[in-house]
Protein backbone atom coordinates (compact mmCIF):
# COMPACT_ATOMS: atom_id res chain seq x y z
CA UNK A 1 0.00 0.00 0.00
CA UNK A 2 1.27 3.47 -0.83
CA UNK A 3 0.15 6.06 1.72
CA UNK A 4 1.61 9.11 3.42
CA UNK A 5 1.32 7.49 6.87
CA UNK A 6 4.83 6.43 7.83
CA UNK A 7 3.57 3.73 10.19
CA UNK A 8 1.98 0.82 8.33
CA UNK A 9 1.50 -2.39 10.29
CA UNK A 10 0.41 -5.67 8.70
CA UNK A 11 -1.67 -7.69 11.07
CA UNK A 12 -4.58 -10.01 11.65
CA UNK A 13 -7.82 -9.08 13.36
CA UNK A 14 -7.99 -10.82 16.73
CA UNK A 15 -11.24 -9.35 18.04
CA UNK A 16 -14.05 -7.02 16.99
CA UNK A 17 -16.30 -5.39 19.59
CA UNK A 18 -19.31 -3.68 18.00
CA UNK A 19 -20.93 -0.74 19.77
CA UNK A 20 -23.94 1.41 18.86
CA UNK A 21 -21.89 3.77 16.64
CA UNK A 22 -18.23 2.70 16.82
CA UNK A 23 -16.39 -0.57 16.96
CA UNK A 24 -13.16 -1.53 18.66
CA UNK A 25 -10.91 -3.66 16.45
CA UNK A 26 -7.91 -5.49 17.92
CA UNK A 27 -5.16 -6.13 15.38
CA UNK A 28 -2.43 -8.66 16.22
CA UNK A 29 1.04 -7.89 14.91
CA UNK A 30 3.66 -10.49 13.96
CA UNK A 31 5.55 -10.05 17.25
CA UNK A 32 2.48 -10.57 19.44
CA UNK A 33 1.80 -6.87 20.06
CA UNK A 34 -1.76 -5.61 19.61
CA UNK A 35 -2.95 -2.36 18.09
CA UNK A 36 -6.47 -1.23 18.96
CA UNK A 37 -8.42 0.79 16.38
CA UNK A 38 -11.68 2.63 16.98
CA UNK A 39 -13.64 2.84 13.73
CA UNK A 40 -17.28 3.36 12.86
CA UNK A 41 -19.71 0.48 12.76
CA UNK A 42 -20.33 1.46 9.13
CA UNK A 43 -16.61 1.02 8.34
CA UNK A 44 -16.68 -2.45 9.91
CA UNK A 45 -19.49 -3.37 7.51
CA UNK A 46 -17.99 -1.65 4.44
CA UNK A 47 -14.56 -3.24 4.96
CA UNK A 48 -16.01 -6.63 5.99
CA UNK A 49 -13.97 -6.51 9.19
CA UNK A 50 -14.02 -9.86 10.99
CA UNK A 51 -11.79 -12.00 13.16
CA UNK A 52 -8.95 -13.60 11.21
CA UNK A 53 -8.94 -11.07 8.37
CA UNK A 54 -5.62 -9.53 7.29
CA UNK A 55 -5.46 -5.73 7.58
CA UNK A 56 -3.05 -2.82 7.45
CA UNK A 57 -3.13 -0.44 10.42
CA UNK A 58 -1.97 3.08 9.57
CA UNK A 59 -0.83 5.67 12.12
CA UNK A 60 0.61 9.04 11.16
CA UNK A 61 3.88 9.80 12.97
CA UNK A 62 2.67 13.13 14.49
CA UNK A 63 -0.09 11.17 16.30
CA UNK A 64 2.49 9.13 18.24
CA UNK A 65 3.64 10.36 21.65
CA UNK A 66 6.97 9.10 23.02
CA UNK A 67 7.02 8.29 26.73
CA UNK A 68 10.18 7.34 28.62
CA UNK A 69 8.78 7.39 32.17
CA UNK A 70 5.12 7.11 33.15
CA UNK A 71 6.00 8.30 36.67
CA UNK A 72 3.51 5.90 38.23
CA UNK A 73 0.63 7.20 36.09
CA UNK A 74 -1.63 5.16 33.83
CA UNK A 75 -3.08 6.81 30.74
CA UNK A 76 -6.24 6.29 28.71
CA UNK A 77 -4.57 5.83 25.31
CA UNK A 78 -5.18 2.19 24.36
CA UNK A 79 -2.04 1.74 22.28
CA UNK A 80 1.17 1.64 24.33
CA UNK A 81 3.96 -0.16 22.48
CA UNK A 82 7.27 -0.44 24.31
CA UNK A 83 10.49 -0.83 22.39
CA UNK A 84 13.98 0.50 21.83
CA UNK A 85 14.87 3.73 20.06
CA UNK A 86 16.83 2.86 16.92
CA UNK A 87 17.18 6.30 15.36
CA UNK A 88 16.76 9.97 16.21
CA UNK A 89 16.64 12.10 13.04
CA UNK A 90 16.86 15.80 13.89
CA UNK A 91 15.20 18.43 11.72
CA UNK A 92 14.95 22.22 11.94
CA UNK A 93 11.79 22.14 14.12
CA UNK A 94 10.86 18.49 14.67
CA UNK A 95 12.67 15.20 15.11
CA UNK A 96 11.67 11.75 13.90
CA UNK A 97 12.16 9.09 16.58
CA UNK A 98 12.11 5.46 15.41
CA UNK A 99 11.26 2.77 17.96
CA UNK A 100 11.83 -0.93 17.24
CA UNK A 101 9.24 -3.24 18.78
CA UNK A 102 10.27 -6.66 20.14
CA UNK A 103 8.52 -8.50 17.28
CA UNK A 104 10.45 -6.67 14.58
CA UNK A 105 8.00 -3.93 13.64
CA UNK A 106 9.12 -0.31 13.84
CA UNK A 107 7.10 2.78 14.74
CA UNK A 108 8.05 6.37 13.91
CA UNK A 109 7.03 9.39 15.96
CA UNK A 110 7.46 13.03 15.02
CA UNK A 111 8.14 15.12 18.12
CA UNK A 112 9.48 18.59 18.77
CA UNK A 113 13.20 19.14 19.14
CA UNK A 114 12.45 20.51 22.63
CA UNK A 115 10.84 17.19 23.58
CA UNK A 116 13.89 15.27 22.36
CA UNK A 117 16.10 17.42 24.57
CA UNK A 118 13.77 17.36 27.59
CA UNK A 119 13.40 13.57 27.46
CA UNK A 120 17.04 12.99 26.54
CA UNK A 121 15.98 10.72 23.67
CA UNK A 122 18.85 8.71 22.22
CA UNK A 123 19.54 5.53 20.30
CA UNK A 124 19.37 2.41 22.49
CA UNK A 125 17.00 3.96 25.03
CA UNK A 126 13.78 2.19 26.03
CA UNK A 127 10.67 4.16 25.11
CA UNK A 128 6.95 3.62 24.68
CA UNK A 129 5.05 4.75 21.59
CA UNK A 130 1.59 5.91 22.68
CA UNK A 131 -1.39 6.72 20.45
CA UNK A 132 -5.16 6.73 20.75
CA UNK A 133 -7.31 4.06 19.12
CA UNK A 134 -9.00 6.82 17.11
CA UNK A 135 -5.66 7.65 15.45
CA UNK A 136 -5.58 4.24 13.72
CA UNK A 137 -6.90 3.85 10.17
CA UNK A 138 -7.53 0.32 8.91
CA UNK A 139 -7.10 -0.80 5.33
CA UNK A 140 -8.10 -4.09 3.72
CA UNK A 141 -7.26 -5.59 0.35
CA UNK A 142 -10.07 -5.06 -2.15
Amino acid sequence: MKASARNQFSGTIKEVIIGAVNAEVHVGLKGGETIVASITKESVENLAIETGKKVIALVKAPQVIVVTDFGGYRISARNQLEGTITDVKHGAVNTEVDIALPGGDKIAATVTNDSVETLGLRKGQTATAVFKAGAVILGVQS
